[in-house]
């Protein structure tokens, strides 16, 4: 099939002012300026001169296991009863059938993280899921698990502390347990790598993190806290992003250092808590001039996934550029997933997922005009 006569934004590949985009068995096999392309007999659609982009990726979210418009019957976010579940897989608890599913896909958002909630210090696996209509959740599934999601701050110490009568009370306690924790998972790691008869599903879960096959997800809203999710990384050589990142405008230069990629948002609408206080998109103008990439998040359901392109907006309203954005929202948000190999840009041999926008995808008035995930064309 061949989508053309479009503004097409590749992200990692330049901008074609009138372009297309061919693709075949669900992958990208040609792509550039119209005025180059090859004749073409197949099936055809036109963009009428809209914009031609990869599928829109949220970098974190709990879309399916928070679900839209139940209340304790589609909450299996947070699993409450001990603050160390790395074992828990947020896939068990995703239901496909969510009504916000198909709102966010025909919002133009192909992909999401989808990831445990921030109750636990380690809370579980994340995974980067497709949005399709297929409703069959290991078809759905691109990487699981894509992240282990851990938390600093005030959650977990709400959740547990002086409520449940066990640690951690305090931020304190929250890293020593992180600590103690990822100890004990390094010895169980070189017992099993030394070939010794031991099991743990829990300590089992956090060995890709050890080696660096995966990232720690780590819930970090107040400045501080970043700092501690950072200062966490280094002493057990993981990698990590900051999730929220919500008061990162005043430790641009530590994260920039840092090497990792930040995950930002939601910073819209009324403050929540006391660590969301002042959160504005407006640091997203600061990370690009220090030359930090970033994903942006809506963290669904405390912000619907299909205004994704809202917060790209509202960052470029506050000094983003506009392909920073593009990046915040396409191929970032697969890097953070390590998924980039499959998803976020249009480039050859990469996963057809591809949407067509009526007009620029940030402004009010544009529509979605049409959904290709893996190659099929959605509802």
């Amino acid at each position: 099939m061949r989508i053309q006569n479009g503004i097409l934004v590749t992200i990692e590949h330049g901008r074609y002012e009138s372009g297309y985009v061919d693709f075949e068995n669900g992958l990208i096999t040609a792509f550039g300026d119209m005025s180059e392309a090859a004749p073409y007999c197949g099936e055809i659609y036109d963009a009428q001169g809209g914009y031609i982009m990869p599928g829109l990726i949220d970098a974190h979210t709990h879309i399916g296991i928070s679900e839209e418009g139940l209340r304790w019957e589609g909450e299996d976010c947070n699993e409450t009863t001990d603050p160390v579940t790395p074992d828990m897989r947020v896939v068990d608890g995703f239901n496909p059938f969510d009504i916000a599913i198909p709102k966010a896909r025909r919002a133009g958002i192909t992909s999401a993280v989808v990831s445990p909630g921030s109750t636990n210090v380690i809370g579980g696996q994340a995974a980067f899921v497709k949005l399709t209509s297929d409703a069959d959740v290991e078809r759905m599934v691109v990487k699981a698990p894509c992240a282990i999601k851990c938390a600093t701050g005030e959650n977990p110490k709400r959740n547990f502390g002086e409520s449940k009568g066990r640690s951690p009370m305090t931020r304190m306690g929250t890293a020593a347990i992180f600590r103690r924790t990822m100890i004990n998972a390094r010895r169980y790691m070189e017992k099993k790598d030394a070939g010794e008869d031991v099991f743990d599903p829990a300590y089992d879960a956090l060995i890709p993190l050890l080696k660096r096959e995966i990232p720690a997800h780590i819930h970090a809203h107040r400045a501080d806290d970043i700092l501690t999710a950072l200062r966490l990384a280094r002493e057990f050589d993981i990698r990590c992003s900051t999730i929220h990142t919500t008061g990162g405008s005043k430790v641009v230069n530590e994260i920039a250092s840092s090497g990792i990629l930040p995950i930002v948002g939601p910073c819209i609408g009324p403050a929540g808590k006391p660590e969301t206080v002042g959160g504005t998109l407006a640091m997203c103008a600061l990370f690009e001039a220090a030359g930090v990439e970033f994903a942006l998040a809506t963290d669904h359901d405390v912000v619907a996934l299909w205004l994704l392109p809202y917060l790209a907006g509202v960052a470029v309203r506050e000094g983003l550029s506009e392909e920073a954005a593009f990046r915040a929202i396409t191929i970032n948000g697969a890097r953070a997933a390590g998924v980039d190999n499959r998803v976020g840009s249009i480039s050859k041999g990469k996963d057809a997922d591809i949407v067509v926008f009526s007009g620029h995808p940030f402004h009010y008035l544009t529509k979605v005009q049409a959904v290709f995930i893996n190659g099929k064309q959605e509802d």
